[in-house]
């Protein structure tokens, strides 16, 4: 509807200054009799999945709303859920500025943000105050000054923090903008998080009488014998879900486009027929022993289609909802 002009208008603006307007103005409207402009009806269209009941299979994916300052203006849009973070134990500043940029001609993102948040107090505190009462995923990860070999501690730190307030938990080991935490994908170094998280969800279960199922976000740069491996692993330490993909670095359809060159996490169009690949080559390893929630370059109905068809339960966005708005989340749940 209006969507068009406002999108003009932000991408006059640099994009992390456009993203902050942006939040100020979600965070008055979601709380004033103004909600109505961002409210839209959509479709219910239930969904079960990881023991939850989803009210329909769309969701935000991490990264928009790291502090949870905007869950209730995200709710009035019509998601089927929300995942907030990545939150991180204390909080960081991220890498240093300008850390994102449009590829505008291929309807991407390029991103170094670094984990920038307010640490995993914070983010509780804006769940307190939400009046969200939908599925919310809280996405965790680590302080960029723990070494890696200690960065399970930061998992089980904000796993304790979070436990009560989250529909699930999606551990982030796949972010490119962390040094070394790629590394947490493969083998022994994979084992043993999962081990010490699985080990933790089974306490804070016995704790608080409550069962939060956790998800692993993975990359779309995985080889086909290093997703064997990660599945392989899911399945033994029964993790709850799992989260395909993150961002790539990957450039090949970028080339000779502005800012292509940028390092960071190449997301939006550019990423979608790779990350719908990771899913159904997961979707056929996993062989329906844990659900998927596809996410990457999303923009359209029929991209959202295509990740359910590859093995996909679930389904988020978020560069697409960046350049196509509101209406998109209408587009798709209405037409699922």
């Amino acid at each position: 509807m209006y969507y068009p002009l406002v999108r003009k208008a932000l991408f006059r603006l640099d994009p992390e200054r456009a993203h902050e307007f942006t939040f100020h103005q979600l965070k008055r409207l979601s709380r004033s009799p103004f909600r109505f402009l961002i409210q839209q009806h959509v479709a219910t269209k239930p969904v079960q999945c990881m023991g939850l009941s989803f009210k329909n299979p769309l969701g935000l994916a991490a990264g928009l709303d790291k502090d949870g300052e905007c869950i209730d203006a995200f709710d009035a849009m019509g998601f089927g859920f929300v995942e907030v973070g990545t939150v991180t134990p204390k909080p960081q500043p991220g890498n240093d500025k300008p850390r994102l940029f449009r590829i505008v001609e291929a309807e991407g993102l390029i991103n170094r943000m670094g984990f920038n948040n307010l640490g995993v107090d914070n983010l509780v505190e804006n769940i307190k105050r939400a009046r969200f009462g939908g599925i919310l995923g809280i996405n965790i990860g680590k302080n960029k000054d723990t070494p890696v070999e200690q960065g399970k501690d930061d998992y089980l730190i904000c796993m304790d923090k979070v436990y009560t307030h989250a529909g699930y938990i999606a551990v982030n080991i796949s972010s490119p903008n962390t040094p070394g935490l790629r590394t947490l994908q493969y083998g022994d170094m994979l084992d043993d998080l999962l081990s010490a998280i699985k080990i933790k969800q089974q306490e804070l279960h016995q704790k608080h009488g409550k069962y939060v199922p956790v998800a692993v976000k993975i990359a779309p740069d995985l080889t086909a014998e290093e997703l064997i491996q990660v599945a392989d692993s899911l399945i033994r330490h029964n993790i709850d879900g799992v989260i395909a993909t993150n961002t790539t670095l990957d450039r090949s359809l970028v080339q000779g486009l502005n800012h292509c060159n940028e390092t960071g996490g190449l997301s939006g169009r550019p990423v979608q027929s790779k990350s719908t690949e990771i899913i159904r080559l997961l979707s056929k390893e996993l062989n329906g022993k844990l659900p998927i929630i596809g996410v990457g370059g999303i923009d359209s109905l029929v991209a959202a289609r295509e990740k359910m068809e590859a093995g996909a339960s679930l389904i988020q966005i978020y560069s697409g909802f960046i350049y196509h708005g509101p209406k998109l989340i209408k587009n798709i749940v209405n037409s699922l």
